[in-house]
């Protein structure tokens, strides 16, 4: 099973993992959304998708899926990744130099992205991050490198968390289990990222479009 198949097909994945672990699956969902958003070098597991399916999953009584409980996992998953991954920002700048093997594992052009939108957006990137792939994975990096004060950084970190996955938990417990939407689950997965990385791709093609015009 490769990473592309288990991101588009995250729904046939996941009943297969209730199926499988039962009640250890709730623990399974926490470590996905927390390494996802936790730890700088895996920005490529699904995090939008695999709430959307759970949730949609926990609408059925046939997969005993609490979405409640799953509501929770998610949140308090989000919550502790960001905040540990701001704590691996916050170390790389003050002792990161010193390890050059770690600085090798980071996504250079993922970074400078976050980057941008950081320094475009201040604070509220931290909310707003969170509904772009990649990019909400290295903002918390970004924002613990930039020594942000963690009050205002948890301050956002929680809003962000709630919004996120109360969005995407009501998309799923509410329109997943359509017949239309199982038919094409896949699609809507895709369609889902397109929505997502459509606002930094707008704001990348207004600033060449500017910087053209200034140049002219």
């Amino acid at each position: 099973m490769n990473l592309i198949d288990f991101i588009l097909h995250i729904d046939d994945h996941l009943i297969t993992l209730v199926n499988t672990f039962g009640n250890w699956s709730y623990l399974i969902l926490f470590a996905i959304i927390f390494i996802e958003t936790g730890v700088v070098i895996f920005p490529f597991l699904p995090g939008d998708s695999l709430v959307f399916a759970a949730c949609a999953m926990a609408a059925s009584p046939e997969y005993h899926l609490n979405i409640w409980l799953c509501y929770l996992i998610f949140i308090f998953a989000a919550i502790i990744g960001d905040s540990s991954n701001y704590e691996i920002g916050h170390w790389s700048e003050n002792k990161g130099a010193q390890h050059s093997w770690f600085n090798k594992l980071i996504n250079e052009e993922h970074r400078k992205a976050a980057e941008n939108f950081f320094d475009s957006h201040g604070g509220i990137t931290i909310l707003l991050g969170r509904f772009i792939p990649f990019i909400r994975t290295f903002v918390p990096f970004v924002a613990g490198a930039s020594k942000m004060h963690y009050k205002t950084f948890l301050t956002y970190n929680i809003l962000g968390a709630i919004c996120w996955v109360t969005l995407f938990s009501a998309l799923g417990y509410f329109f997943g289990n359509i017949p239309i939407v199982q038919d094409h689950f896949s699609l809507i997965v895709i369609g889902i990222i397109f929505i997502s990385v459509l606002p930094p791709l707008i704001m990348w093609l207004q600033k060449k479009i500017v910087l053209k015009k200034e140049l002219r």
